[in-house]
């Protein structure tokens, strides 16, 4: 069951919109490989602003993938991408489809 998520945004630097959203388009390949994370959608906010949006059902689910290969490569690249910290908020899910 569905009950914890994670809602993370980011803002890509000037020039590099297209880096940042291939990246994001492509990590969906690291997030099949979690087996805690249940869903895991990538989206596009505006020119330059991106986002992810990830379910849970435990804590130490949410707490692998905030650990996990995604969360890695993305900070380590984060410099050079992003004009701005990732925004990173963990959200209770009240309901699902």
């Amino acid at each position: 069951m569905k009950k914890l998520g994670l809602l993370v945004t980011v803002k890509a630097k000037n020039g590099k919109e297209d880096t940042v959203s291939n990246f994001l388009a492509t990590a969906v390949e690291l997030a099949r490989q979690e087996d805690k994370t249940l869903t895991w959608y990538a989206f596009q906010i505006d020119t330059s602003t991106y986002g992810v949006f990830d379910t849970f059902e435990t804590e130490e689910g949410r707490k692998a993938h905030l650990t996990g290969e995604i969360a890695k490569a993305l900070m380590a690249s984060a410099d050079e991408l992003l004009s701005e910290n990732p925004k990173i908020e963990k959200i209770n899910i009240l309901s699902s489809k």
